[in-house]
């Protein structure tokens, strides 16, 4: 017979002994050391740890609530790993050479921003049918919105019409869950608790999204000198990266639990 116990020990120990490696990887490969005046690297350092602990306690989580929220925590516990591992090594890209990790960035949210608007769709189809429609709209929106900060940030176009791009991409994302097909299945087809976590998520996409492209115009269109830019640019997308993945976990999972806990009740 299966300890109880044995799941959850088993989820933590394999957690924790994937970011070990990666961890280790990544200070191996460094060549300074973090100074305590270095803002910027020690908030890298900061926000990597609070990924990681948001990481287990997402898996560890998984076997608190019913099947049919499993997979929407697995969900968010991959965006915190991803986003933990790349943290790991933006930090060491930027206490090595002070330059501004932007490959490394682009690749943690070309990976976690798509699952974070799956996320919508899984919460959605958790409780009813959903057309697949909705997961590609998701879809384009988010990869316009990451390619056009991409080319602006990494110099392959000029920065005001790259940020024109990745704000149409924004906005269109925005239309889906507040006036498109999302919306309405959410406002129809879903119980009381799956609308209060919807409509909390669309208050992050808008408002705590909102933190990227004032970091682009901070880091890009103000005029600053270099220095000033860069502490900005890495600073205010850090925060808005500690806010947006683990806050959005945190919804997901505070719905699962209330949803099962009021099926267990009947």
């Amino acid at each position: 017979m299966i300890h109880p116990i044995w799941p959850q020990a088993t989820a933590l120990a394999t957690t924790g002994a994937m970011m070990a490696v990666f961890s280790t990887q990544a200070v191996a490969a460094s060549t300074n050391t973090l100074q305590p005046d270095d803002f910027v690297g020690i908030s890298f350092w900061l926000i990597s740890m609070a990924l990681v602990a948001s990481t287990v306690f997402f898996f560890l989580e998984r076997d608190r609530v019913s099947a049919k929220w499993k997979t929407s925590l697995t969900v968010s516990g991959l965006v915190t790993l991803v986003a933990a591992v790349h943290y790991f090594y933006m930090r060491d890209v930027w206490v090595s050479t002070g330059d501004t990790p932007t490959v490394f960035r682009y690749i943690d949210w070309l990976i976690t921003v798509p699952l974070l608007m799956i996320e919508f769709f899984l919460i959605l189809s958790a409780v009813t049918k959903v057309p697949a429609s909705v997961f590609w709209r998701l879809m384009v929106g988010t990869l316009v919105m990451l390619v056009g900060g991409y080319l602006g940030e990494a110099g392959y176009m000029a920065v005001l019409p790259a940020f024109v791009i990745g704000m149409v991409g924004w906005a269109y994302i925005l239309y889906e869950i507040f006036m498109g097909q999302a919306s309405k299945i959410n406002a129809e087809k879903a119980p009381q608790s799956v609308q209060s976590a919807f409509k909390t998520m669309r208050l992050i996409v808008t408002f705590g999204w909102a933190i990227y492209p004032l970091g682009y115009f901070f880091g890009y269109l103000t005029g600053s000198s270099p220095t000033e830019s860069v502490n900005a640019l890495n600073i205010i997308y850090n925060l808005a990266d500690v806010l947006n993945k683990i806050a959005f976990g945190l919804i997901i999972w505070n719905v699962a639990v209330q949803e099962t806990e009021s099926q267990a009740k009947k």
